[in-house]
């Protein structure tokens, strides 16, 4: 006979998670897979207790799974675009172009500005991230600036456009949610997103000029990576074709999985043309990566070890890792969900709310539980906004106040979770450990920061007029 959790049952998955998590992986750096697994066999314990069959738990993964199927297929067809268009050349040019053009001095607050920029009027942060961030890393990378805050600087212009594109999934989804209009959601953003964006440049600029860049930079690295890529590649205008059609394809609402390919296409075809790749190869380093001995100009060529990590990598198997490890996150939040666990404990948050400020910091703590057990925005922006809505018209709010902390911690804090899909990717994509971009990931973490002291203060919270 099923029946529901304790409080007590439901959180022993949990906490076995983040124990696992916190010490085996992030202490001892064990492979979070295995950790998953583990934690998911404990989950199917208590399911089990409660009275759930294996097909019950089977069936709850099957559901989690067939969620994420058509981000894992975007994720794949970027790693294959990735390597695509590296055999082009495309990549390599704007990084060359980019070494010429962008003072290191202002990198971090260039890469935060352009991929805001991009993810603002495409409506999606892993398009701006795999486009543009790609590009800013391999310039990091040449000019020997700090990684990791390079890609922090980069996820955080991407998640800002991920919250306030009208053409954007979870920016659609909120307001939807908690029963809110669109733009009005977009407008009560500002109030947040704002200020974040503001505590991004302050620390992105303190950053720069606490940071002695010039002495980070070896003019000699620097000339032989410009050097071996004129070397390596012809370069034409015709190579920007590729993400030109992605953010055209983003733009106009066409379907991502096809535009991906199609530029993944055309740069195979452009690196025929240009770079005298043969088909083979090309379609090689499409499925396998991409790999600097693949081009015929680089025969008897001396390529330094930056290069190599610029441009080897990509490729549909790239990726492969990272859907495994989204699978095992699935798989526990399949069974944890199914078990009940998640309804017992948001219910707990529920029951002491008092004020105002406690509602939104309920609000965000539930979005953030439910981004760290699901690994996904859309669940984490649709359940709590289920669970509150009620309340906020019971305090008197306007569901926009709903709408935008559910964005504020739900598109936030995918990112920064390391078995989420979009922590998966953005780490595969930038070639950055999560863990490691975390700290400098600003926008992420400051919009919930702000969304709770709003809260308390009072200060940017609509309310019902009566």
């Amino acid at each position: 006979m099923i029946r529901k959790p304790t409080f007590g049952e439901a959180m022993v998955p949990m906490l076995a998670m983040v124990l696992l998590l916190g010490l085996g992986y992030g202490k001892y750096g064990l492979p979070i897979q295995a950790l998953l697994i583990i934690a998911t066999a404990i989950a199917a314990v208590i399911a089990k207790r409660v009275g759930y069959t294996w097909k019950d738990m089977i069936g709850g993964i099957s559901d989690k799974i067939h969620s994420s199927i058509p981000s894992l297929l975007v994720m794949v067809c970027v790693g294959a675009m990735i390597s695509s268009w590296m055999v082009s050349g495309t990549v390599p040019m704007m990084i060359y172009y980019g070494i010429k053009i962008i003072d290191p001095q202002f990198l971090f607050v260039t890469a935060f500005f352009v991929t805001a920029i991009i993810s603002t009027f495409t409506g999606t942060s892993f398009g701006s991230a795999g486009t543009a961030g790609v590009v800013i890393m391999g310039i990091a990378i040449a000019v020997g600036v700090p990684l990791e805050i390079a890609a922090g600087a980069v996820i955080s212009g991407a998640v800002f456009g991920d919250k306030l594109s009208p053409f954007s999934d979870t920016t659609i989804l909120a307001p939807i949610a908690a029963g809110a209009d669109l733009y009005d959601h977009i407008k009560h953003m500002l109030y947040t997103t704002g200020a974040a964006t503001i505590v991004c440049i302050i620390v992105y600029t303190f950053v720069r000029i606490n940071m002695d860049v010039k002495s980070m930079t070896n003019p000699e690295t620097v000339t032989s990576i410009l050097s071996n890529l004129e070397t390596l590649y012809v370069f034409n205008p015709l190579l920007l074709v590729p993400p030109v059609l992605v953010f055209w394809g983003a733009y106009t609402k066409k379907p991502t999985i096809p535009m991906l390919i199609l530029a993944a296409a055309v740069a195979l075809v452009l690196g025929i043309v240009f770079q005298n790749v043969s088909l083979k190869t090309a379609m090689q380093a499409f499925v396998n990566g991409f790999k600097v001995t693949m081009l015929p100009a680089a025969a008897g060529v001396s390529v330094v070890k930056p290069v190599l990590s610029l441009l080897q990598r990509g490729g549909l198997m790239g990726m492969m890792s990272t859907v495994l490890l989204v699978l095992c996150a699935f798989s526990f939040a399949g069974i944890f969900s199914k078990a009940g666990c998640i309804e017992v404990i948001l219910e707990r948050f529920i029951t002491s709310i008092k004020s105002v400020g406690q509602l939104v910091t309920a609000t965000v703590g539930s979005t953030l539980f439910m981004s760290i057990v699901t690994g996904s925005s859309y669940l984490a922006i649709l359940i709590p906004g289920e669970m509150f809505k009620d309340m906020y018209a019971k305090f008197g709010l306007e569901p926009k106040n709903l709408s935008r902390t559910l964005e504020d911690a739900g598109t936030c804090a995918v990112p920064l979770v390391p078995w989420a899909v979009a922590g998966t990717y953005m780490a595969a994509t930038l070639g950055v450990p999560t863990v490691s971009y975390i700290p400098w990931a600003i926008l992420c973490y400051s919009s919930m920061i702000f969304a709770i002291i709003y809260g308390f203060t009072g200060f940017g919270i609509a309310k019902i007029k009566k």
